[in-house]
């Protein structure tokens, strides 16, 4: 992909021509800027067929063999092992914008892939790189102007149009024949969190427990808390508790074990006796003091050093009347205590009534297959919510988690910026437009890079209509009619295979997702111009 060769100028009188000569550049800043710009194109059309609703999926096998099939841009980018540095900043760049918007993540580097081009003809022709930086920056600056001025403002407690946002994310998804039963869950689940006030949603507030079994229909928001592990049934414990008195240990429920690894010989079987009923007695004693302080379920977290409980304990706890769940992970110790009201208890000493957790009632219950606890009527709860998710094998259900969390990412821009725009290369074309026309007020260079910035962000209208196997050329150009004539909201709509008002059709994407992928876009694509020189530091 080498440029051709650029002409020389030859200076005349040699005094003042250099002013007006092309920017020549050295070979070496040359090449580089060129290898960085193919790098990074590369894996922009590794994701592009995957943009939209009708985008292709991807089939990911990782290093140890796993399977993965999503569309979703960012996974797909964070499997691929890229070596170039140019093209580590486009992976980079899509999971900035997963923790900024959460969705897009396919369409910001698709942008950034065709902004790149757009520059890469420009150094063509002999214009300096800092200059295109600049004017880029300045045109994603009025981009993200236009884009608030043609937003709609949204209320928190419009439900319809949280809904109209998460189902358009989840349409382009591999469940997306799902999302009338996944957006209204991904819309309660974020709003019993947020707040009329809060600017920001903690979605690790929201847990995603999977279970193979069934189809993705039974997905579903559970009031109360759902727990990854299975109850302890192996001592004929209970499997149902009402009024439950809920504690969360951190302790051992088996007989203590020394640091190091020594063992004791015992030659006399009276000895022996007595080792396995002070071992009784020890649990015995444990077992009473969880009873005493009134407690029918517990919660035990995984140890790595000794089991967690024993046989002789689940047996005196099964006596009891206890349920136990136990293998609880480390990490998810914060949440559930969040959301049960209780305190981890880390010694037997301190177990006391003030420390545990209300419930109305913890239940194993089987859904299609999958046994589930579920553990319902928390009284005082924290802000927290858990959804189950079903699936049929472990691919459709990693997906289904993906697809959930971008459209749970989706109900949270609202939160953090509340207003609306239209999908389906709408907003693309309507900035596309006016940049152009803003670039016709500019003189020199700057209006040429405007012009170019402009016609760049053409690419995601383009890209929607081949991936739904339309004529692009066709489609952009009538979508830019439309537009000309004043239909702001006229987009591509890839069901029918033509253009229509995006609005009627409730495509309908957040503002802070197209204002962020513009930015993080340009910004990457500054940075890749300003290199002008590769090292490798030993």
């Amino acid at each position: 992909m080498a440029s051709a060769p650029q002409p020389k100028m030859v200076a005349g009188s040699g005094v003042g021509q250099n002013s007006n000569a092309s920017f020549n550049d050295k070979s070496k800043p040359q090449e580089v800027r060129q290898s960085n710009m193919t790098a990074a194109k590369a894996i922009g059309d590794v994701v592009r067929t995957s943009l939209g609703p009708k985008g292709m999926d991807k089939m990911i096998q990782t290093s140890k063999g796993e399977v993965i099939i999503t569309n979703d841009g960012a996974t797909i980018l964070r499997s691929i092992q890229a070596l170039h540095p140019a093209a580590k900043m486009l992976v980079d760049l899509s999971v900035a914008q997963d923790v900024e918007a959460g969705d897009g993540t396919t369409s910001v580097v698709v942008l950034a892939g065709s902004l790149l081009g757009a520059a890469e003809k420009m150094l063509a022709k002999g214009m300096h790189p800092t200059i295109i930086a600049e004017s880029f920056s300045k045109a994603a600056a009025k981009s993200v102007e236009y884009l608030t001025e043609i937003s709609t403002p949204v209320d928190l407690n419009d439900r319809a149009s949280l809904l109209r946002a998460a189902s358009t994310s989840l349409n382009s998804k591999i469940v997306s024949q799902y999302s009338s039963t996944l957006a209204p869950i991904a819309v309660s689940a974020v709003t019993r969190i947020a707040t009329s006030t809060s600017s920001n949603v903690d979605l690790r507030d929201v847990r995603v427990v999977k279970k193979v079994g069934g189809t993705i229909e039974d997905t579903e928001l559970v009031d109360g808390v759902v727990l990854n592990q299975n109850v302890v049934t192996t001592a004929g414990g209970p499997t149902r508790i009402e009024k439950a008195k809920i504690a969360i240990v951190q302790f051992q429920l088996s007989a203590p074990k020394p640091d190091m690894d020594n063992t004791v010989v015992v030659n006399d079987y009276r000895q022996m006796d007595k080792i396995l009923k002070e071992e009784r007695q020890y649990l015995l004693n444990m077992c009473k003091k969880i009873k005493k302080a009134n407690c029918n379920v517990l919660l035990i977290q995984k140890s790595i050093l000794r089991d967690a409980v024993n046989e002789i304990s689940l047996h005196f706890l099964s006596k009891l009347k206890i349920l136990v769940v136990k293998d609880v992970e480390r990490d998810e110790i914060e949440f559930l205590s969040k959301s049960l009201g209780c305190k981890p208890i880390s010694d037997i000493e301190a177990f006391t009534e003030d420390k545990l957790g209300y419930a109305e009632l913890v239940d194993e219950v089987s859904k299609a297959g999958a046994k589930v606890v579920k553990i319902t009527g928390v009284k005082n709860r924290g802000k927290t919510v858990s959804i189950l998710a079903m699936g049929s094998n472990s691919l459709v259900l990693e997906e289904c988690e993906r697809s959930l969390h971008d459209a749970l990412c989706v109900v949270r821009c609202l939160v953090k910026k509340r207003a609306l725009i239209a999908g389906g290369g709408a907003p693309e074309i309507h900035v596309s437009r006016l940049l152009s026309q803003y670039a016709h007020t500019l003189k020199g260079m700057e209006a040429y890079c405007f012009q170019a910035y402009a016609d760049a962000l053409e690419v995601i209208p383009t890209t929607l209509a081949e991936n739904a196997g339309l004529n692009p050329i066709a489609i952009v150009t009538e979508l830019r009619n439309r537009h000309a004539l004043g239909e702001r909201n006229a987009g591509i709509n890839v069901r029918k295979g033509l253009i229509s008002n995006i609005l009627e059709e409730d495509v309908v994407q957040p503002l802070l997702v197209s204002t962020s992928a513009l930015e993080l876009a340009t910004e990457t694509v500054c940075l890749l111009l300003r290199i002008d020189d590769y090292v490798q530091a030993r």
